[in-house]
């Protein structure tokens, strides 16, 4: 028998791309208690909080952008950060979502009320907020990892992480250390080379590095035409969504793609850097692909030029000063950039999520995120998440997945409104057989080849999607309530 019908009040937490998407989604669908609740100053995400210099998307800026609101004018093939970050407040401000977010909002905790199938949301400062249905959208690249180097703390220069860079830091004329040899490593070090009197780049282990034209820019003429013809627009998105399948295929499957692919990274470097002896501690131990892939087109005639020196040796201490490393040589600098990405597994936490047996999340979570088809925890009803544990971050679009997800969520929206259900929660079996399955696939992936990478979760599973888009696509289609308790 059917309850009462009545409008679920749904909280979402966090307003990046997840955050936008579900919101969209949601409203698009006649729900119209939806509250977003971002910490931030603004919208974004990753995009509002990161900020340094040379900041720019690895996915071509017509393919990184939501499927519902297509922006034709890109000024660059790849799109820097900064006008990413107007796209999506562009995207809130057209779409009028801007007056169900509330900015400068940060969630502290969230508790399950089982006699009234509700989630009490605290904010910071005590206010609390009653849900019907609790969706995290709080994404991977959120919480800054910091390192812990000796000293650091006492450095009596400037400490900057990548992600907290401050506005009107100035790099130039001035000694700098950045600390780190990922996608973000790379970036700094080719945008403040130029300007940097000396910069030292701190490498644990090299990454292998795709060249690509990242500042090649979009002709205008080019934004003209997709925008008086949309359906060509569209076309063109629907052609490059369908593309980027090949990088599922490259990285889930051995298949001469991969080893193309692999050639071209081992070319790169062979014709990127003509010096021996740098090649050399510049080359991985590991293969290409296996860790989220670094492309630029400007880095390796960055490191070489005479103002720039790469360090391999392990850091040892910093020093008031500068960074001692394993070979003995401190090396004064005046800035230190910490280079050293995010906590990526962290998910919603350190918010405390107290489920259905007063268990928390963490305590749950306690040898790795676990979940159920990227959108379900088991022991915690009423809660979804977008882009949660296992999401396709290193191989299917994010945009993309961010929308199917909403649509799955919105369907058990749909069943709650019409007073079917007012307690949705995935079993403990369902979720078991999803990471069973999700384990059992990685054998073949590249990320299963054995590198250490920040896709590997605290339990030591890899933290990914290992299938194509199509499969994505089905497991997310339309929810299975025998794998749910219902009530």
């Amino acid at each position: 028998m059917s309850g009462t019908a009545r409008e679920p009040r749904v909280v979402i937490v966090g307003a990046g791309v997840a955050g936008i998407t579900a919101l969209h989604v949601f409203r698009r669908r006649g729900f119209s208690d939806v509250t977003v609740l971002e910490k931030g100053s603004d919208v974004g995400g990753v995009w509002h909080w990161n900020r340094y210099p040379g900041l720019t998307c690895d996915v071509p800026s017509q393919l990184y952008q939501f499927g519902f609101a297509p922006k034709p004018d890109w000024s660059h093939i790849w799109a820097s950060g900064t006008e990413i970050q107007r796209y999506h407040r562009a995207v809130v401000d057209d779409l009028g979502l801007d007056r169900f977010i509330r900015l400068d909002t940060e969630v502290v905790a969230a508790q399950w009320n089982d006699s009234e199938s509700t989630w009490i949301v605290t904010i910071a400062g005590g206010e609390s907020i009653v849900a019907d249905v609790l969706v995290c959208a709080t994404g991977v690249l959120h919480h800054p990892a910091v390192p812990d180097i000796p000293g650091l703390d006492d450095f009596a220069g400037e400490v900057v992480h990548t992600a907290r860079w401050p506005d009107g830091l100035e790099t130039d004329g001035r000694d700098i250390a950045v600390v780190g040899t990922g996608s973000t490593g790379v970036q700094v070090v080719s945008a403040l080379v130029g300007g940097a009197s000396t910069i030292t780049h701190y490498v644990r282990s090299p990454q292998w590095i795709l060249w690509a034209p990242m500042s090649l820019r979009q002709l205008a003429a080019v934004g003209s035409l997709l925008h008086r013809f949309p359906g060509v627009h569209d076309r063109l998105y629907r052609i490059l969504l369908w593309g980027s399948g090949i990088l599922a295929d490259i990285t889930t499957r051995p298949s001469w793609r991969r080893r193309a692919v692999q050639a071209y990274a081992r070319l790169s470097l062979r014709v990127g850097v003509r010096d021996r002896e740098l090649r050399a501690r510049l080359t991985p131990t590991d293969e290409p692909l296996c860790k989220r892939q670094v492309v630029s087109g400007t880095y390796h005639r960055a490191i070489q030029r005479p103002n720039a020196e790469l360090v391999t040796e392990k850091i040892i201490e910093v020093t008031r000063t500068g960074i001692c490393s394993a070979d003995g040589t401190t090396r004064d600098v005046d800035i230190i950039v910490l280079a050293t990405g995010f906590e990526a597994h962290n998910y919603m936490r350190p918010m405390e999520i107290v489920g259905r047996v007063g268990r928390t999340l963490a305590q749950e979570w306690s040898a790795g995120p676990r979940a159920y088809r990227m959108t379900a925890i088991p022991g915690f009803p009423n809660l979804f998440t977008v882009l949660g544990p296992n999401s396709p971050t290193g191989s299917i679009s994010l945009q993309y997945t961010s929308e199917l997800t909403a649509e799955y969520i919105a369907q058990w929206l749909d069943r709650w409104r019409a007073g079917e259900v007012r307690s949705i929660e995935v079993t403990d079996e369902a979720t078991d057989a999803f990471n069973a399955d999700v384990a059992a696939a990685m054998g073949p992936t590249v990320w299963n080849t054995g590198c250490n990478s920040w896709y590997f979760s605290e339990g030591g599973s890899i933290d990914l999607f290992p299938y194509d888009r199509a499969r994505l696509t089905a497991m997310l289609s339309v929810p299975d309530p025998s794998d749910f308790h219902l009530r």
